[in-house]
């Protein structure tokens, strides 16, 4: 009876050390709201993982960070899914089709995210745009963050 009690904590141990962690994937859509098809709007999910720690830097002295020493070409990734969107203005203005043919592969993604077990974390978005006279250029940003079990 003893051993079997040992075996059974030793089983829920395990499980219990595994149950709850987490792992996230951020897809993010860009979208261009530059006229006359001139923007790229795109649907972008990285192929590679990075470190975050390989990347930061502590200051000490609250002035020298050391980020001098951290190279910008170390950072950026070869690896990424790139999905083609279209742009949400034509050459008259809002293309109202651009907009619902996004949402359609949008839609397609978190499907397929989905049936691969990811879960929608949260949604955040943003605009880009200088607003100047005669402004005609910026972006629309989405981030998607995906969350599941491991």
């Amino acid at each position: 009876m003893k051993k079997m009690t040992i075996t059974i904590s030793c089983i829920l141990a395990g499980f219990l050390s595994t149950f709850g962690q987490a792992e996230y994937k951020v897809i993010t859509a860009v979208e261009s709201i530059i006229p006359m098809g001139l923007g790229r709007s795109r649907l972008l999910e990285p192929l590679s993982e990075l470190d975050y720690k390989d990347y930061t830097t502590e200051r000490t002295d609250g002035k020298s960070g050391g980020q001098g020493k951290v190279k910008r070409g170390d950072i950026k990734i070869d690896g990424m899914a790139e999905t083609k969107l279209l742009n949400f203005y034509s050459g008259v203005g809002i293309n109202m089709r651009n907009i619902a043919s996004n949402d359609a592969v949008m839609t397609s993604k978190l499907n397929d995210m989905a049936a691969q077990g990811w879960d929608l974390f949260q949604v955040t978005s943003g605009v880009e745009s200088n607003s100047g006279k005669q402004d005609g250029e910026g972006i629309f940003i989405t981030r998607y963050i995906f969350k599941r079990t491991k």
